[in-house]
């Protein structure tokens, strides 16, 4: 088991979609439902020559889909269990081999558990459905991460809801 769970479990966030604009402003839209993190490690070396279209749109508020590595902008708290949780870990794992070039997935493990544990640490003590969005920007010192939450009960539903009009 790994060193950031316990039998107990804890919080961990999955995306959602209000409509369709993560469609359109990302390259690759995360699933509804997948289990999702920051995803700030994608951005380590970027510089503002980075920052244009959709990968601006990446870089500046998406949380990164674990399932289908795509963003997504707004991500719900829920509760994850054990073995959803040291799943996440091993799939995270062998991204970073795949995709970063790690050496082997014993190395690799730990920063997925970092980065996990991370997003557990946001979740925590928040209750389900609480929506989060984060907002990055890079300074001198690189890319600065900041989070906002919105509670249950503060996020009315003509917050979220499409709107339409019937065609006459």
């Amino acid at each position: 088991m790994s060193k950031t769970i316990s039998d107990a479990g804890l919080n961990l966030a999955r995306a959602i979609h209000f409509d369709d604009s993560d469609a359109q402003v990302f390259h690759t839209p995360a699933e509804s439902g997948e289990w999702a993190i920051s995803g700030g490690f994608e951005f380590s070396n970027w510089t503002e020559a980075d920052l244009a279209g959709k990968a601006r749109q990446a870089f500046a508020n998406g949380w990164l889909g674990l399932t289908s590595f795509g963003r997504v902008t707004f991500v719900a708290v829920t509760r994850i269990q054990t073995h959803e949780y040291e799943r996440l870990c091993a799939a995270l794992a062998q991204h970073f081999v795949q995709v970063y070039g790690a050496p082997s997935l014993a190395a690799a493990r730990p920063v997925a558990e970092d980065e996990l544990a991370h997003m557990a640490e946001l979740c925590a003590g928040h209750p389900a459905n609480t929506l989060l969005t984060v907002s990055r920007s890079l300074t001198e010192a690189g890319v600065n991460e900041a989070y906002r939450v919105i509670s249950p009960a503060d996020a009315r539903l003509e917050q979220v809801a499409m709107h339409a009009t019937p065609e006459t």
